[in-house]
């Protein structure tokens, strides 16, 4: 027998509170699950700017996902993942016709590279924050991905540890959504 939508379960609701006294500290929840997660290095705004360091207060759904497929093997997910290049990058120029969109390489104007030795971007997940619905100068590149040691802050986005994401991922499929409190 086929199911249909109203069949299937709703997909989980991912929820990042601000942990307390720590503006680049989070806690992230889905269901009875918690997660250490670090945040944007100058806390959360509802006002979003490219380059402030900020995390947005928003709902944002998870679009599709990269992983560089040499590091993660076997990745249990619903979630379209794409295997990440060299040649890959994003657009994070807001005066470009390409902002907030992936891009490949050569690329002049600013960008970041998707393949990154540092490892943060192995597990990837695109949040459709100024996406859908482009603003120049609105943020760009708000990812769900992979913490630094130690849970030092992001750019914007949400990060937790391989192993907790490993641990998400079957949950995650596209329309997932992220709420950041």
């Amino acid at each position: 027998m086929r199911k249909t939508r109203a069949d299937r379960p709703a997909p989980a609701i991912l929820t990042v509170r601000p942990k307390p006294g720590r503006p680049s500290r989070a806690i992230l929840t889905v269901g009875t699950l918690n997660f250490p997660a670090a945040i944007g290095r100058n806390g959360r705004t509802v006002f979003k700017r490219e380059g402030d360091g900020k995390t947005p207060i928003a709902a944002m759904r998870v679009l599709h996902g990269y992983v560089r497929a040499e590091r993660v093997r076997n990745l249990r997910t619903a979630l379209p993942m794409r295997s990440i290049r060299k040649d890959m990058l994003w657009c994070d120029a807001p005066g470009h016709a390409a902002y907030n969109r992936p891009v490949g390489a050569p690329f002049a104007s600013s960008h970041e590279e998707m393949l990154r030795s540092d490892g943060l971007y192995d597990l990837c997940l695109v949040l459709d924050w100024n996406i859908s619905s482009r603003r120049r100068n609105a943020g760009s590149a708000i990812f769900f991905h992979l913490i630094r040691p130690g849970y030092e802050p992001t750019a914007g986005c949400v990060a937790l540890s391989h192993r907790d994401m490993l641990r998400l991922l079957p949950l995650i499929r596209r329309g997932t959504v992220l709420r950041v409190l």
